[in-house]
């Protein structure tokens, strides 16, 4: 017998079940389109990537956290003129077999992308990156600041 009206989640009471009804979680999958929430988490891998941008004297420093991601998942690319740096990629969704049951999703997946406008100072041939232990480090070296002249004498000859 359901307690539950369909349109929220086809519910049914199990006095012995350990999962715990969230009435509210109901009325969120409705207003996105669907039981699944699929939406959500899909674009969630998208504000979820978390970027540190650290400036040294020497370079601009970049370090993504992927977790679970291979470097062969993850593109790095310049745009518009080599000003623009683009870190994007894609977290796979798992093979699902027929008879799984999911209890809970909460790791994000689908494609993301974040894009960081460069300063002028920066050596775009010298871009290196490297990836360990899931974390993403891209490193812009910076070009030598021109130093400012300082007034000079000249000698007068003659």
């Amino acid at each position: 017998m359901s307690i539950i009206p369909s349109f929220l989640g086809r519910r049914s009471l199990d006095p012995f079940s350990l999962e715990v009804w969230d009435p509210f979680q109901a009325f969120t999958d409705l207003a996105i389109g669907g039981p699944s929430g699929q939406f959500v988490r899909e674009t969630s891998a998208v504000a979820n990537t978390q970027i540190d941008w650290k400036e040294t004297p020497e370079a601009h420093i970049f370090k993504a956290d992927l977790p679970g991601l291979k470097k062969e998942e993850v593109k790095i690319e310049l745009e518009e003129g080599q000003i623009v740096l683009q870190i994007s990629g894609e977290r796979s969704k798992e093979e699902e077999e027929k008879n799984d049951k999911w209890h809970r999703i909460e790791r994000s997946r689908g494609k993301f992308l974040r894009r960081f406008r460069l300063p002028e100072n920066v050596k775009v041939e010298e871009i290196k990156a490297s990836m360990e232990n899931g974390v993403l480090t891209v490193t812009v070296p910076k070009q030598e600041e021109p130093q400012p002249l300082q007034p000079k004498s000249i000698e007068i000859s003659g």
